[in-house]
């Protein structure tokens, strides 16, 4: 009777072994695995309102090639881009030097693109503008770890053309 619960008890202790030590790294592994789930969850938000910016963009360069000579209305270009934010809708801006505006003739002849006015030239073939925006948003991380940046800004880029 001593040989079975010798053998029963080193069982029993092997088993409690095993289980000791899956416990052991599960709790090694934990704060590894929650970092990379909040990772990736700040990368989903970086990646959204990149999307976002580029959308309200592109609703912004649209705006400038219609409304025959919406390009000049940068303020209208603006809340075009902000009604298609999203989420958005705080913090988004023009980057520096932009709207901008270029002209060109689809055939020979010279165009005009003077700031402020309204395009004119190619008197023998057709105007072509185009209406350049970017946009730019900047967003704080939700956790924030010491060495990375505590904001980030998202820039989205669209052209728009037309002819005049």
């Amino acid at each position: 009777m001593n040989v079975r619960s010798t053998g029963c008890l080193r069982f029993v202790k092997a088993l409690l072994g095993e289980q000791g030590q899956a416990m052991l790294e599960t709790a090694l592994t934990m704060p590894f695995l929650l970092v990379m789930l909040l990772g990736g969850f700040e990368l989903a938000r970086v990646a959204y309102a990149a999307t976002e910016v580029t959308n309200a963009a592109r609703a912004a360069a649209q705006y400038g090639a219609m409304n025959g000579g919406g390009f000049l209305d940068s303020s209208g270009m603006l809340a075009a881009a902000t009604a298609d934010a999203g989420n958005l809708k705080s913090g988004l801006s023009f980057a520096t030097g932009y709207p901008s505006v270029s002209c060109s003739c689809s055939g020979t002849g010279t165009a005009s693109c003077l700031a402020g006015k309204s395009p004119s030239g190619c008197t023998t073939s057709q105007l072509m503008v185009t209406v350049s925006v970017k946009l730019q948003y900047t967003m704080t991380p939700l956790f924030k770890v010491r060495g990375l940046p505590s904001t980030y800004t998202v820039t989205g880029v669209a052209s728009q053309g037309l002819l005049q």
